[in-house]
């Protein structure tokens, strides 16, 4: 593999560790600022943790338009800005309200994140490679959440201000990454859609400079020749990519990740474990994160991105299955780490990392940024409602239904694997286009 390809490829995915780390810190200082501040469940869950959530829905939402305007370099640029400072102001915070706001800032770097960051290594990677490499986003993302787990571990018993070091220290990468992300060279693919062919052609050389000739660039000027202006992916012929978007990010989403990654001290807790073991056991359910996510950014381009849904939905049904029925038999705590291990392990090695890559490749490169918007909308839209609702259902319903509800929907996403989800490995992203667009 190119050493610059991948090089850059990292400096790209590392929106994804501040995604991780931002999206779960959270839950070392979730039940500690509803106690300081006295809020209730409802307050809580969609003020004071859903506020970050739905500035997500909104970077992702609009995410788009940047993307495409400004290009996936400068927008990854700002996404380390309204890191760094979401970091700084949430922890500086003295009263919910405006926590929420500046949570919500962060929340709008996550959401753009998922747009620009797989876009952009989509785009300047090998078709042979493009899995593993738009994979490193999801590593990244899986790196952050663990290092936010340890960091509320190790920050949890520093006094009554180690809520504001948990949510602040993140200021430090934020600042890291948007320094680095300057050193990288724009898309050029975006480049040609500017038609700024010239900038375009010396960064596909660098890229690949064996191979790079004609065909590609005619790959490339096909496409382009074959678009109308200021066309939009709600065009009847984009369908297919649409419904393929909408699937696989509404499936992420009811598989009740999030809720889960937000709320592992409490679900713990609520299984009998003390709150250290909680935090502790949160730092496994990291690890195991990691792992398979590492697993499953080696497996993409060898068995496919449709094989790894089939590993993964299978895993999430028996997992989801066993944690209803732990939390409906009062099985003791001890069990329930091992079975969310599970639940990660298969979301990993599944949706973990097929998510961003799949979402990256069906889109035409014109429409690449509007189509990565609509698929991450969907994504967060769910992901602000599923874990906002989790406080107010656990005590309503209860854990068990819940959960046993996420096992019936990932029954759903495997027969969306079985019948409609194509096979993109291998394949150049023209030629993609060629074949999901009637």
């Amino acid at each position: 593999m190119n050493r610059k390809i991948l090089i850059w490829s990292i400096t790209a995915a590392l929106a994804g560790f501040l995604f991780g780390f931002d999206t779960v810190v959270i839950s070392g200082a979730e039940k500690k600022l509803q106690f300081l501040w006295g809020t209730s469940d409802v307050f809580h869950g969609i003020v004071v943790i859903g506020m970050a959530l739905w500035g997500t829905v909104i970077g992702a939402f609009f995410g788009g338009i940047p993307t495409n305007k400004l290009g996936r370099k400068k927008t990854l640029a700002w996404i380390g800005v309204l890191y760094t400072i979401s970091a700084i102001g949430s922890s500086l915070a003295n009263d919910p309200v405006t926590f929420a706001v500046f949570r919500f800032i962060g929340g709008l770097g996550v959401g753009a994140s998922t747009i620009a960051a797989p876009a952009y290594i989509s785009e300047i990677a090998p078709a042979k490679d493009r899995g593993k490499l738009v994979g490193l986003y999801q590593f990244n993302i899986v790196f952050g959440i663990l290092v936010a787990f340890l960091s509320n571990y190790l920050l949890n018993n520093i006094g009554e201000t180690a809520w504001r070091w948990m949510v602040g220290i993140e200021a430090i990468p934020a600042a890291i990454y948007t320094i680095f992300v300057l050193t990288i060279p724009k898309s050029p693919r975006w480049l040609l859609t500017k038609l700024r062919n010239a900038e375009a052609v010396s960064v596909l050389e660098i890229i690949n400079p064996e191979q790079y000739s004609e065909k590609l660039m005619k790959e490339i000027k096909d496409e382009m020749e074959n678009t109308v202006p200021n066309e939009n992916i709600f065009l009847r012929k984009y369908r297919f990519p649409l419904i393929l978007a909408f699937l696989v990010a509404f499936f992420n989403q009811l598989s009740g990740i999030n809720a889960l990654l937000y709320y592992a001290p409490r679900i713990l807790g609520e299984a009998g474990l003390g709150e250290s073991s909680a935090l502790l056991s949160s730092i496994g359910i990291g690890a195991t994160n990691l792992v398979f996510t590492v697993l499953g950014i080696f497996l993409i381009d060898r068995l496919g991105r449709k094989q790894l849904m089939y590993i993964g939905s299978i895993g999430y049904i028996v997992s989801l299955s066993l944690v209803s029925a732990a939390f409906f038999f009062n099985w003791e705590g001890g069990t329930m780490p091992l079975f969310l291990f599970m639940f990660i392990a298969a979301h990993a090695i599944g949706q973990g990392t097929v998510i961003w890559v799949f979402i990256s490749e069906i889109f035409p490169n014109h429409l690449r940024g509007s189509g990565q918007s609509f698929g991450s909308s969907v994504h967060w839209v769910l992901a602000a409602v599923v874990p906002s609702l989790v406080p107010v259902l656990f005590s309503t319903i209860g854990a068990s239904m819940v959960f046993l509800f996420f096992a019936i929907m990932m029954v759903g996403q495997l027969l969306f694997v079985i019948f409609m989800m194509p096979e993109t490995k291998g394949i150049s992203l023209e030629g993609l286009s060629k074949k999901l667009i009637k």
